[in-house]
């Protein structure tokens, strides 16, 4: 029986870091919980934006919500109107949730330079693709050559599965070119899961992305050769 170990988790303590880090303490549980259900809201509110990540900090008076876009000008808005509206929608939920706000909440947006490099930008936008019913075959070949067009990609995988086309009889496709050393810690590889809701079913994306060796490491906020 093989062990498939997801490739982010593989690298953490190595050459990444977690996206929820600072101050948990004996509310760990709470706290992430509530990690969560930030995460969540944030894609779903904000799914058209092109969201990479959302990272979370906490701070023994804060909690720094940084989101990593594509799109970063239709989250913050005119003169930071979006931004704000954001925050105050994102407490208002919080407490209906049940959670206790004991922590200023700030949130800051950074800008993703080159979105077919990252593998979450590069999912979300086949399943938006495959939800409007385009061929999965052309979408792929697409989706490789916009992300093959970048010089920093070695490598990439892309895999649907499910009700392809929306036939009877459901199947893995992928596509897949130049190198994927998997298995190497110090490879910089970028994955990730997304699902397209389509009318016959659901269907499964998964994309992984080769970005060479990197020998140094930074962790922790320190850099190490």
């Amino acid at each position: 029986m093989s062990h498939k170990v997801h490739p982010k988790i593989f690298r953490i303590g190595n050459r990444s870091d977690w996206k929820s880090r600072g101050f948990y303490g004996k509310n760990f549980p709470k706290y992430l919980e509530e990690d969560y259900v930030i995460r969540k809201f944030l894609n779903k509110k904000m799914g058209d934006t092109g969201i990479e990540e959302v990272e979370i900090r906490r701070s023994p008076t804060e909690i720094a919500i940084i989101i990593h876009s594509s799109r970063p000008g239709l989250i913050i808005g005119r003169g930071g109107e979006g931004i704000k509206k954001v925050k105050e929608e994102l407490e208002t939920m919080l407490k209906k949730k049940g959670f206790k706000l004991e922590k200023k909440i700030k949130i800051e947006v950074k800008e993703v330079k080159d979105p077919w490099s990252s593998a979450s930008v590069a999912a979300k936008e086949i399943t938006k693709q495959l939800e409007r019913r385009m061929p999965y075959r052309r979408v792929l070949k697409q989706s490789m050559s916009k992300i093959t067009a970048n010089k920093d990609v070695k490598g990439v995988r892309i895999e649907v599965a499910g009700r392809l086309n929306g036939v009877e009889i459901s199947r893995t496709e992928h596509m897949q070119e130049g190198n994927l050393p998997r298995h190497t810690i110090r490879a910089d590889m970028d994955y990730a899961f997304e699902e397209a809701y389509c009318k016959f079913g659901v269907i499964g994306v998964k994309v992984l992305i080769y970005k060479g060796e990197k020998f140094e490491k930074e962790y922790a906020g320190t850099k190490e050769s």
